[in-house]
């Protein structure tokens, strides 16, 4: 579980305006944080939200143009990942990062 890789998460159940159901999630935490942890943090994908940086970011994924949902950060139990969906490019990550850092104030 690496820095950039796309999994399925289940992000059930969730409470009142969290981002649900099964769906793409980017982990973003750093790598060796992730092989010493139970835990990922991860950005959760989205193909209905709209872009509007930094809190929502487009990104490819899974051959298709997607959204980030930057607010919606959150970490989740190694359990809730489900399966690899492949790895977001660097361009991408590096546009979520600068998108992350502004909603986040680093």
């Amino acid at each position: 579980m690496n820095r950039g890789d796309i999994y399925w998460v289940n992000l059930e159940p969730t409470k009142g305006a969290e981002i649900k159901k099964l769906r793409p999630c980017v982990i973003i935490s750093a790598t060796p944080v992730n092989k010493a942890r139970h835990t990922v943090i991860i950005v959760p994908l989205s193909t209905s939200a709209k872009e509007r940086p930094p809190l929502v970011v487009a990104v490819h994924c899974l051959d298709k143009t997607v959204t980030a949902v930057c607010d919606q950060i959150r970490a989740v139990d190694k359990i809730r990942l489900v399966k690899l969906a492949g790895k977001l490019a660097l361009k991408d990550l590096e546009a979520l990062e600068n998108a992350l850092r502004q909603v986040l104030s680093l």
